[in-house]
């Protein structure tokens, strides 16, 4: 009697945390995508929240440049971060123009992994940078098993996704706990959400960003610092160029003008969040299904833009 009372109580508390957890998200969802619309403007402008400068890494294309240009728009200076100087230019060019603020580029390759930092650390000087956007990302060519990724690709993977994050957060922080404020994003990816078979890596690098992120956020919360989780699903960018149902997007997919102008809006506003309100409803919906029904979706939508991928590739060819 006295065993089954236990194993009651256990499985009660059990579904406790589990209903607790769900109305979390869903508390989640509706603060950073719903209170915007009660507070249409920043309660405090974020150049005086955190400060007039931001750093964003890959800030060329996709949500990483129209980041910048959400973030330009609200008076912020901005230093763009990436490898190809003549799109910096172009980009940073591009903000100016619209924008008024000004803007600094660095240029650096964060595949080459730790040789990239010091040349950074020595551009950015004394500016007193209050925002740092963790945004470079890299992706698999097609999804594939690990026996067909090359080992470069790995190591990409890695040092992209994954030394990036440490390294830059690791570097700016320090100065943003000395004056007691300011701003780090780190950009995830739902597919942080469980093992992803076909994009094993790419998947792995992203629950390091989330825990990463919730880590560094309980040391520093306390010392002024806001450091936001990110964690979009599927955005139309250059990215995902392995489907062309991806790059069409669609309600689910928004383009990366669209999700940025979410995004941004939840900055200071809440610490963990999808970015885009339909990204919200999905992913509390992948959240609360059990996990090896997740791995199972997973492997089918990409074995599904394997295949899309593999014959548009052969039809090009002939």
């Amino acid at each position: 009697m006295l065993l089954i009372l236990f194993l009651a109580a256990v499985g009660a508390i059990a579904v406790a945390i589990i209903i607790i957890d769900s109305l979390w998200s869903v508390f989640e969802l509706v603060t950073s995508h719903l209170m915007p619309y009660f507070l249409p403007t920043e309660v405090q402008p974020l150049s005086k929240r955190f400060g007039p400068w931001a750093v964003i890494t890959g800030s060329t294309d996709g949500i990483g440049k129209q980041y910048a240009m959400e973030l330009a728009q609200r008076g912020i200076n901005l230093v763009l971060v990436s490898r190809n100087p003549e799109k910096l230019r172009n980009v940073a060019g591009e903000i100016e123009k619209l924008h008024g603020v000004k803007t600094k580029i660095i240029v650096a390759d964060f595949s080459k992994g730790t040789e990239v930092y010091q040349t950074i650390e020595e551009e950015l000087g004394d500016i007193p940078v209050g925002i740092l956007v963790n945004n470079v990302g890299v992706q698999y060519e097609y999804p594939m098993p690990l026996c067909e990724l090359p080992t470069t690709k790995a190591w990409e993977l890695i040092n992209v996704n994954v030394v990036a994050v440490t390294s830059m957060t690791r570097m700016l922080l320090p100065r943003m706990v000395e004056r007691g404020r300011g701003a780090i994003v780190n950009v995830s990816s739902g597919s942080e959400l469980q093992p992803l078979p076909l994009m094993a890596v790419y998947a792995a690098s992203k629950v390091y960003v989330r825990n990463f992120t919730f880590a560094i956020r309980d040391e520093y919360s306390s010392k002024g610092i806001h450091v936001q989780h990110l964690s979009p699903l599927f955005v139309s960018t250059k990215m995902n160029t392995f489907s062309q149902r991806l790059l069409d997007g669609n309600l689910l997919v928004p383009d990366a003008v669209t999700y940025a102008q979410h995004a941004v809006a939840t900055l200071g506003r809440v610490h963990t969040t999808t970015g885009y309100w339909m990204h919200g409803i999905q992913y509390f919906f992948i959240k609360i299904s059990p996990e090896w029904l997740r791995i199972k979706i997973g492997a089918h939508m990409n074995r599904e833009f394997r295949t899309e991928h593999l014959q548009n590739t052969k039809l090009r060819a002939q």
